[in-house]
């Protein structure tokens, strides 16, 4: 296995795919239906943001996405939402997914989410990725990374804790943000890299 900066042009789809396995329950209601989430997540991610864990056969093993320099793995606008969903359903998008949005600090690298494929899960795929994340941090002269990651979700917690990552603070979201993207709270995490 290897880690590197960004993803091929033919790892567009298989990417969207795995983006969406990992975070469709939660993005569901406001990015779905699927198949057009598959289609606006392969067209606005950017392998700027992406660090990209590949087998030996070159298979995409896992992908690491993060916020930095005005962009993020998965980002985009209204222009972008529109060219998939269409005006009426790019505006009320954009409005839902303005609620996710987290302030970046200059001196944090801040994760977009990391997700690895079915079978290559227990293979050390997520330790490679986030070990990465800390050298992209230090390569950006960051002392921090830092990552949310929600209720319920502590096989990713115990892992980003096992990797040198703390809890710094909880977050309680709402019952807007419970309703959209099925979860209440979510604890932000750091780790010191320099």
């Amino acid at each position: 296995m290897n880690v590197r900066h960004g993803f091929r042009p033919q790892d567009r789809g298989e990417l969207a795919r795995l983006y969406w396995q990992a975070f469709g329950g939660k993005l569901g209601r406001v990015l779905g239906p699927e198949p057009l989430a598959l289609a606006f997540i392969a067209r606005v991610a950017s392998p700027a943001h992406a660090l990209c864990a590949y087998d030996t056969d070159e298979t995409l093993l896992g992908v690491a996405g993060f916020h930095a320099e005005g962009g993020a793995l998965v980002g985009g606008g209204v222009r972008e939402l529109r060219a998939v969903y269409g005006i009426g359903g790019a505006l009320w998008r954009a409005a839902c997914l303005g609620l996710l949005v987290r302030p970046v600090a200059g001196d944090q690298l801040l994760v977009d989410g990391i997700f690895v494929t079915e079978g290559a899960r227990g293979r050390g795929v997520g330790t490679a990725l986030i070990e990465a994340l800390a050298r992209e941090a230090a390569r950006r002269s960051c002392p921090e990374v830092r990552l949310d990651v929600i209720e319920g979700n502590e096989r990713a917690r115990q892992l980003y804790e096992r990797r040198g990552f703390v809890a710094v603070g909880r977050r309680h979201s709402g019952a807007l943000l419970r309703v959209l993207f099925g979860f209440g709270s979510a604890t932000t995490m750091v780790r010191r890299v320099v």
